[in-house]
């Protein structure tokens, strides 16, 4: 009985500059329409690169091929197609069989079978939220199992696994909903700023290394549920082969990846808000170096998606732009973070500190040294100048697999890093607060901000006349 390598984690899969292609060597003549140079596959036709996701009896595909693959090939079809295409070839295999050896083809088979859909299981399960997907994985599955218990159980253990899965990331999907219902606009109730009706974040947790904790608590629960196969299909565009439509002919699925985004805009408005809200200038000092004392734990921590959250709010005009208030705080702390976050030289400093975190987190002994959360926005804009830099077909229709390589190498690093277990204490009342106070809109900071220092110039002053008419209405 032949048994699959296990699923490797992440790390080990892209750990090389290149992954083992002497397999790839082997199938070229047979499948036909693939291209390499010294070993490496460059590029295939989309057919040829089908068939060779499938096994065969003296073939498995490499792990790394099987994730980029998977990964790329929803640029070009939607993944119900490719699944219906791999189940015909699947199948096509046995029929071509010689009567009579069918029971050695299912022993060979039924292992190789499992375990590629084991991993696309694992790695891409939001794929089979599409009932046609989760049909024809059944059907397949029962296929290869019948006659045989072990496999039976095997296939059982894989479909309780994705559907646990997939409950697991609509209950997320619940919550974030009740999240944004409990934070919905009571912008008109906190207008004025009256202090009674808001809670400040110092109040909710005095202590900035534990506020620094339960942001990053947020920040790798969030992560944790963004799908890699969300990276690409937020560079889907229209299939210049058909003039309306795009290469999916469903909307496009990253609600998880857009509901972190909007995380880190809600956190750089709270982080605004607390500092334009108290009236005294020497409270809003306090709260501007409570912050940058969080900013400087959660850069330590190596969660710099907040790390650059609360430097873009307190980077916010409204905030800026309270001068009396600044001249109160000992910016020397301030400064060393944002030269950190300076985004010159294409934030040149912020990524020689993600390199040393990501170093760190390789040879790391604990959960806590192996965090790496990344500045989302600037990873996504590094993949989709990756994906828009090269064309994704050449001139010989051929899909340009070199390219597609190299996204896969940097979203399986993201995936290494949202597998980290928060290593800190939960801490309900402080997270509730983070994920539910209302904020301030942009008119309202202003507003705050001229309310709390008198505009100067003459467009300040008419923006706040306006600002209070509109207020009073």
């Amino acid at each position: 009985q032949e048994r699959m390598p296990q699923t490797p984690l992440f790390a080990a899969m892209f750990d090389s500059s290149s992954y083992d292609r002497t397999l790839y060597q082997l199938k070229e003549d047979s499948c036909g329409g693939l291209y390499y140079h010294d070993n490496n596959l460059l590029s295939g036709s989309l057919e040829a690169l089908i068939q060779h996701l499938v096994p065969s009896v003296d073939y498995y595909p490499d792990r790394t091929y099987i994730f980029t693959f998977l990964l790329s090939s929803r640029l070009f079809m939607h993944p119900y197609e490719l699944m219906t295409k791999v189940c015909h070839l699947c199948i096509e295999q046995k029929r071509l069989t010689e009567p009579g050896l069918d029971k050695n083809w299912i022993q060979k088979m039924a292992p190789k079978i499992l375990q590629l859909f084991t991993e696309w299981t694992e790695t891409f399960p939001y794929d089979f939220r599409d009932e046609r997907m989760m049909r024809n994985l059944k059907e397949l599955l029962q296929r290869v199992a019948s006659g045989d218990e072990m496999y039976r159980k095997n296939v059982q253990q894989l479909l309780q696994s994705l559907i646990e899965k997939l409950t697991t990331v609509s209950q997320y999907e619940e919550v974030l909903a009740e999240i944004d219902t409990m934070s919905t606009d009571h912008l008109t109730a906190l207008r004025t700023k009256p202090q009674s009706l808001q809670r400040d974040i110092i109040t909710v947790c005095s202590d900035p290394y534990t506020l620094a904790q339960q942001l990053t608590q947020i920040e790798l629960e969030r992560l944790s549920y963004i799908g890699p196969e969300e990276f690409v299909q937020a560079f889907v565009q229209k299939d210049p082969l058909d003039n309306d439509k795009s290469c999916y002919g469903d909307a496009k699925k990253t609600r998880n990846l857009e509901a972190y985004v909007e995380w880190f805009n809600r956190l750089s408005y709270l982080v605004a808000t607390e500092i334009c809200m108290p009236v005294k200038k020497k409270q809003r000092a306090r709260v501007i170096e409570y912050f940058v004392d969080v900013a400087r734990e959660c850069f330590n921590i190596g969660n710099f998606n907040s790390l650059m959250a609360i430097i873009s709010g307190m980077n916010m005009s409204p905030v800026s732009r309270l001068k009396k208030t600044w001249a109160k705080v000992k910016t020397d702390k301030f400064d060393i973070l944002e030269h950190q976050m300076d985004p010159s030289s294409n934030f040149y400093n912020y990524r020689t500190a993600l390199r040393g975190a990501a170093q760190r987190s390789l040879t790391a002994h604990s959960n806590r040294e192996k965090i790496v959360i990344p500045f989302f926005s600037l990873l996504i804009k590094d993949m989709y100048f990756l994906n828009e830099g090269c064309a994704s077909r050449l001139p010989n229709g051929h899909i340009n697999f070199e390219k597609f390589w190299e996204l896969a190498k940097q979203v399986s690093e993201f995936m290494t890093w949202k597998q980290v277990e928060c290593p800190f204490e939960r801490d309900g009342k402080i997270l509730q607060y983070l994920l539910t106070v209302p904020v301030f809109s942009d008119d309202a900071l202003y507003l705050a901000s001229y309310e709390s220092e008198s505009p100067e110039s003459h467009i300040e002053k008419d923006r706040w006349k306006m600002l209070r008419f509109v207020s009073e209405i």
